[in-house]
């Protein structure tokens, strides 16, 4: 009982992300929750230690060294360029929209919505538009982006390592629905606010050489740094060898980035300082925290209900509902054990990387990348609130989950 009780009050504690009047965040939280539950004998050292996925921490660390390096050459910064080319509303949406679905597959979502953010708010200001629908359909747009790969966002790497899967077995299955999602959340931020779309239009049709006082951001080149841009690209494409040769995520992820360090201009320490080590940490402590839940009678309730006929489109939407209620990544965690006895073990894992990740577009809260969207809106003095991002997540989340379970099952 008083490891259900811990369980439940880390996971609890985990996905509100805070504790009143403490300075303390989710990592800090993950790892408080994983030492409580060593000190109250429900695991003992050893057992917390092998409870801790080498694969998927390493893969982690590997991708957050690439982007480091593909930041340092200003990557980021030209690709968001393209934004400022896009003078109409409409065009600039989709842009934006398809951009931020491209570099989350490839790039993390966090990370691109952290490098997007800032050049979309500037645009649609410098363009004098409201900013908002932009910056929700960045967000939405890197949530269904990020699924379709198996280093789009973190819980599909947990899932990729955990099951083996391979970078093509992710796009094959998920790519499809992925689009689509993308087409329909673009339509839907168009419906919802299509009298700012129609007031713009409008004012641009008038006189579109005054837009925001002349101040008119243009598809000028912005400086990239060539050889560093050259030997990503070069990592890059030997990890997608390294995959499609069928070498293990992680190590094919560590062969690519052994090149970006072994270098003369870059210093490794301002890579490493580039890794976001809170997030490794808030891993860790979770493997810890739900190899307990395993042995918890909660968990074994969780495991007679699958037995029971938990599979399929009923655990995706289970899945969606758990990721609202204590995050995706820890859902994730949860769930991963009691699909190993289901008939197709391995299409309930992809099933629950489109569910789970589709599930964060729900709420403002349901991803860290909507946080860092509306965080980063701010400093522009852009406010979105839970009821502003709900009005499309509320009817896009839903609706992309059951294609996605449909693509999925139909057959």
């Amino acid at each position: 009982m008083l490891t259900d009780i811990l369980v439940i009050v880390s996971l609890i504690a985990v996905a509100a992300g805070k504790i009143p009047n403490l300075r303390i965040n989710r990592a800090g939280l993950a790892l408080v929750g994983a030492v409580a539950l060593i000190l109250s004998g429900s695991l003992d050292i050893t057992e917390a230690l092998s409870a801790i996925d080498g694969q998927t921490l390493t893969l982690l660390f590997a991708m957050m060294v690439f982007n480091a390096n593909l930041r340092i050459s200003g990557f980021f910064r030209w690709a968001g360029s393209a934004l400022r080319a896009s003078a109409r509303p409409a065009t600039l949406l989709a842009v934006v929209m398809l951009v931020s679905a491209l570099l989350s597959a490839l790039f993390i979502n966090d990370t691109a919505v952290l490098m997007l953010t800032p050049l979309v708010a500037e645009t649609a200001l410098a363009l004098s538009l409201n900013p908002i629908p932009f910056l929700i359909g960045l967000a939405l747009a890197a949530n269904i982006g990020s699924m379709a790969t198996p280093i789009g966002n973190p819980q599909n790497i947990l899932i990729a390592t955990a099951r083996d899967l391979g970078f093509g077995q992710f796009v094959g299955t998920l790519a499809v629905p992925a689009l689509i999602s993308l087409l329909l959340a673009y339509g839907l931020i168009r419906l919802i606010y299509r009298k700012d779309f129609v007031r713009a239009d409008s004012l641009e049709s008038h006189d579109a050489s005054e837009t925001a006082g002349n101040v008119r951001p243009t598809s000028q080149g912005v400086p990239i740094y060539r050889p560093l841009f050259v030997k990503c690209v070069v990592s890059f494409a030997v990890m997608a060898c390294c995959w499609i040769a069928g070498m293990p995520v992680a190590i094919g992820a560590l062969v690519g980035i052994s090149i970006l360090l072994l270098t003369r201009r870059v210093r490794p320490d301002k890579i490493f300082a580039e890794v976001d080590w809170t997030l490794l940490v808030l891993f860790a402590g979770l493997f810890v925290i739900t190899r307990a839940a395993a042995s918890t009678a909660t968990y074994e309730a969780l495991m007679s209900l699958a037995a029971g006929g938990l599979d399929g489109p009923r655990l995706g939407w289970f899945a969606a509902a758990l990721s609202q209620a204590i995050s995706n990544v820890p859902a994730v965690m949860v769930l991963l054990p009691a699909i190993d006895g289901l008939p197709d073990p391995n299409r309930s894992a992809l099933m629950l990387a489109g569910v789970t990740t589709l599930a964060g577009n729900f709420t403002l809260l349901g991803s860290v990348a909507n946080l860092i969207m509306a965080e980063g809106a701010k400093r522009y003095g852009i406010k979105i609130g839970f009821m502003e991002y709900f009005k499309s997540g509320a009817i896009l989340a839903p609706v992309t989950i059951a294609l996605t379970l449909a693509a999925l099952y139909w057959r």
